[in-house]
């Protein structure tokens, strides 16, 4: 059981730093290749802070854990919006000036709303699994076609700034981005071994804790880029961190375990996590996007409640394994 704590640390350390490491030799890679600053923004830093949870269901699903898989994707989600940008609001009110951000926030729902239907019957098959996959392809077009567009937008100008701060040779580009890949792998295989065995010995479903450690674990990614971006005044690089991964986690990380391993899919997740990841997106869709020709902006009375849910959601379920 110690070896299995030791391996849940070591892997989420390895996880994070990797993340961090891939993420940034990406973006540099991206913009030596003369990749436009709003797509670098919207398709390599915000699906690409969502490698762990990728990785992480996709060892889970081989491993056969499709429930550690499901419940980092699905916990993921929620930790992203209830914790980061929870946690950041309360620190400094986030304004929402990008247009490409008021499209993604209604994408997100409706996203949310074709991974309930695929739950009604209880069941993620592989054709559940590809159709996902599809819709990810498609959304990954439309995101390019936006990110082409030279049109001035807040998100672009925030990912310039970022990336003229930190420039990076392309040899060492190169070389972060293929050494974060690869110790990615390996923190995954680590962090799911210990996850798993941990579920175990304790008798808890691998879903719960798909739901609460690993999940909290492979989003520190998106909080520490998030908490960086606003403290420089990024604000919807920050927001555009965790809407980007919300839909990696949506479609490619539930698609992948999915067609990996189809899964039986209990009842809880449709009206629990299901239910609040939706609810939640619609609660960051009405507080982001503005209204009226008000703009959008979280303050840190959202952000407070936001974090009280949180903390509720993550107290009922370890409630639920200490019962």
């Amino acid at each position: 059981m110690l070896l299995a704590f030791l391996a849940i640390l070591a892997g989420l350390a390895l996880l994070v730093w990797s993340a961090d490491r891939f993420v940034d030799g990406a973006a540099a890679t991206a913009r030596h290749a003369g990749m436009p600053p709003l797509l670098i923004g919207m398709v390599v830093i915000g699906f690409g802070t969502s490698a762990p949870e990728m990785v992480v269901s996709a060892m889970a699903s081989l491993d056969g854990n499709p429930g550690l898989a499901l419940g980092n994707a699905y916990g993921s989600n929620i930790t992203n919006i209830a914790l980061v940008i929870g946690l950041v609001a309360l620190i400094s009110p986030i304004q929402v000036h990008s247009q490409v951000l008021r499209k993604e926030l209604p994408l997100l729902f409706g996203l949310c709303l074709l991974a309930g239907w695929q739950l009604l019957d209880g069941n993620l098959s592989r054709a559940d699994g590809w159709t996902l996959l599809a819709v990810f392809a498609v959304v990954m077009a439309w995101s390019i076609v936006q990110g082409m567009r030279k049109d001035p937008d807040a998100l672009a100008a925030d990912v310039d700034t970022e990336l003229l701060e930190h420039p990076m040779p392309l040899g060492k580009a190169l070389m972060w981005l293929t050494l974060g890949l690869v110790l990615l792998v390996v923190s995954s295989r680590i962090l799911v071994w210990g996850a798993v065995t941990i579920a175990q010995s304790l008798g808890v479903s691998d879903l719960v804790i798909g739901l609460t450690v690993v999940a909290i674990g492979t989003s520190l990614p998106e909080l520490a880029s998030s908490l960086i971006a606003i403290k420089k005044g990024e604000h919807d690089l920050a927001l555009g961190n965790v809407l980007g991964s919300g839909i990696f986690n949506t479609l490619a990380v539930v698609g992948i375990a999915a067609t990996i391993q189809p899964m039986a899919v209990e009842a809880v997740v449709l009206s629990r996590d299901w239910m609040l990841m939706t609810g939640l997106t619609v609660a960051l869709f009405i507080m982001g996007f503005g209204f009226r020709g008000r703009q959008g902006r979280i303050n840190r009375l959202e952000g407070a409640l936001l974090l009280a849910v949180f903390f509720l959601y993550t107290g009922y379920l370890v409630s639920t394994v200490l019962a």
